[in-house]
């Protein structure tokens, strides 16, 4: 599987293990929506201030937002 649908897939899991929309997301880490559903479907390389955007949002570290990727 192509990283980039592996991290799409781990940012889905995620979000869903926290309760949160991809509305809410986006909202707390000030990207737009359909960036982050772009994100999920594996369509975007994710520059490194998004992932630590992602990982603030998430409140987890950038190791663990990249784990079995």
């Amino acid at each position: 599987m192509d990283i980039k649908l592996r991290f799409g897939k781990r940012l889905h899991d995620l979000r869903i293990e926290r309760g949160l929309s991809q509305e809410a997301v986006a909202n707390l880490a000030d990207i737009d929506r359909t960036y982050i559903q772009s994100i999920e479907k594996g369509k975007r390389n994710v520059s490194i201030s998004i992932l630590e955007k992602l990982s603030i949002t998430l409140e987890i570290s950038l190791s663990e937002l990249l784990k079995e990727i």
